[in-house]
């Protein structure tokens, strides 16, 4: 007789910067797919065998062809992808977005590939008429695409509704008409459907009241995939807003799949402010819930109410991977799968790892925050506490050559440890730190600007050798520390705390409206000709 025993798992389940997730189930396999925003290669996809354990598996938009942000604003690109399995093929619907502010020009498209981890195909126009698209593969064999509409015009609700229409797949086009099927309730800001048949309903499942702290997920139904739609009227599926004391904030936006046993869970973005400051520096995550159909139709979170738990039980046979390394030595061709850069495909201009095989170089390029090209190659922060180190190989020539250890957001909020030169030739270790608002302070001079370099003589540090330099950061919460060493044994603190809560959703500039995560990592800046580069040995990321 087989005995299911009870596991008691810790949420999230995909930790730092991983929000909007798309769930699919192929056989006895699970698939995540989350948005990257202006990071590349473009959509995240987790691969798991237990909904506990997940790994990395494929970055899928790869190519020039199927993804180039190039001079995107900071929190464009890759929004709110739908991953979905039919007729032997994963199917990826994306939106890559060109502006922030008013008409946003989402421009929606569709790949597919065979195999999760394969050559994804070149990617079939959709629509431009708003974000968060999905498909849905309808019982008959029809697909329709479902997404919110941006209405632009002024004096208009923005979220204008969930547009669907038909896609036909042997036009490769979509076709038909198409129908507002749903307004969304009082919340407003309805978008991220996803839409399901159950016996004799179509579910649409929605987010709305923005992501931030006033986040929801709601469910409708009808017995037409048109509409009306009814409202559950208990009630939202999941919410945070109502409780600012949970662990999990900002819950919402996700999707909903069932076990080959017919258990049924609801994966959804959420945050984990900082305890001393409402402000989250590993952006919006992923978390999941345990649900049940109710007697009369509607899905509830098992354990009653609406609110996101931190804790969940499983009796899943627990499927475990092999944990990523503290250490990458760059001893391989590609870049080791936990690291990205900004925007651009072309991934050749701003690094290389066969130059000087062992090393990651990068080309020096335009300054940090460029929106083009910025040689900038770093891994999300997934923990309140950890410690990165690198080992730097660098010649600068000038104060306009600079290469070091980043903690970045964004263009606006980032704290920089680099090398560079002083007027005397001589090599220099200072800090460089943007706040994202003029009014953040700091705990060492600053000018009145919101970006400023601690570079003076009083706190610029000389470097008298001309060997490699060592940089580490520790972060302790909202506290980061930086240090340097010139052997990597013998390490000298920088005798500044700086305030590692600005790297977040929550703080300066783009308060609202900022959907990334914290990144750590290596950057490099030739602000004179473009020519002058950095190795680095190794990149160490180890968790407290």
């Amino acid at each position: 007789m087989n005995i299911s025993v009870s596991t008691k798992i810790s949420n999230p389940i995909l930790p730092g910067f991983n929000p909007d997730p798309s769930i699919v189930r192929v056989g006895e396999d699970y698939y995540v797919a989350t948005s990257t925003f202006e990071w590349f290669p473009g959509v995240q996809i987790h691969h798991s065998k237990d909904l506990v354990n997940w790994r990395l598996v494929s970055r899928p938009l790869c190519r020039e062809d199927q993804l180039n942000m190039t001079g995107n604003p900071d929190s464009c690109g890759i929004w709110a992808p739908c991953l979905s399995y039919s007729d032997g093929l994963f199917y990826l619907i994306y939106t890559d977005v060109k502006r922030f502010d008013g008409i946003k020009d989402p421009h929606n498209y569709l790949t597919t590939c065979s195999t999760i981890d394969g050559d994804w195909s070149e990617p079939v126009y959709l629509n431009s008429s708003g974000f968060d698209p999905s498909l849905f593969h309808d019982e008959d064999g029809r697909k329709w695409l479902l997404n919110m509409v941006w209405d632009h015009r002024p004096n208009r609700n923005p979220f204008g509704g969930i547009f669907l229409q038909e896609f036909d797949v042997e036009k490769q086009a979509l076709v038909g008409s198409i129908t507002n099927i749903f307004s969304g309730t009082h919340m407003g800001l309805t978008e991220a459907p996803h839409l399901y048949k159950r016996a004799e309903y179509y579910y649409l499942l929605t987010a709305e009241g923005g992501t931030g702290y006033d986040h929801v997920m709601t469910l409708a139904r009808s017995k037409s995939i048109s509409g009306p739609f009814e409202v559950d009227p208990n009630g939202y599926l999941l919410t945070a807003k109502e409780n600012p004391s949970l662990y999990l904030q900002r819950a919402g936006h996700g999707d909903i799949v069932e076990t080959p046993e017919g258990d049924v869970y609801v994966v959804h973005l959420c945050s984990r402010p900082l305890a001393t400051i409402r402000r989250s520096p590993m952006g919006r995550e992923t978390s999941i819930q345990r649900a049940d159909w109710s007697e009369d139709g509607w899905l509830r979170i098992r354990g009653g109410g609406n609110e996101p738990s931190s804790e969940w039980d499983t009796t899943l046979p627990l499927h475990p991977w092999p944990s990523s390394p503290i250490r990458n030595d760059f001893d391989t061709s590609d870049l080791p799968m936990d690291f990205q850069w900004l925007r651009t495909p072309h991934a050749h201009e701003l690094f290389s790892l066969s130059e000087r095989p062992g090393f990651l170089r990068l080309f020096g390029k335009e300054s940090v925050g460029s929106l083009y090209r910025q040689a900038l190659v770093a891994r999300r922060q997934q923990a309140f506490s950890y410690r990165a180190e690198t080992k730097l190989e660098f010649q600068p020539k000038s104060f306009l050559h600079m290469a070091g250890l980043i903690n970045y957001y964004n263009a606006h909020k980032y704290h920089y440890l680099f090398v560079s030169l002083n007027d005397n030739g001589q090599r220099q270790i200072a800090i460089q730190s943007c706040q994202g608002d003029v009014s953040e302070t700091f705990e060492f001079p600053l000018s009145d600007t919101s970006c400023d370099s601690f570079t003076n003589d009083e706190g610029a540090i000389t470097i008298h050798s001309q060997g490699a330099i060592f940089l580490r950061c520790e972060v302790i919460d909202e506290r980061l520390t930086y240090y340097w060493s010139e052997d990597g044994e013998v390490w000298n603190t920088i005798p500044l705390v700086l305030d590692n809560s600005i790297v977040s959703d929550e703080a300066g500039k783009g308060e609202g409206a900022s959907f990334t995560g914290a990144f750590v990592g290596m950057c490099c800046q030739d602000l004179e000709s473009n020519t002058v580069y950095a190795d680095f040995d190794y990149f160490d990321y180890q968790e407290h």
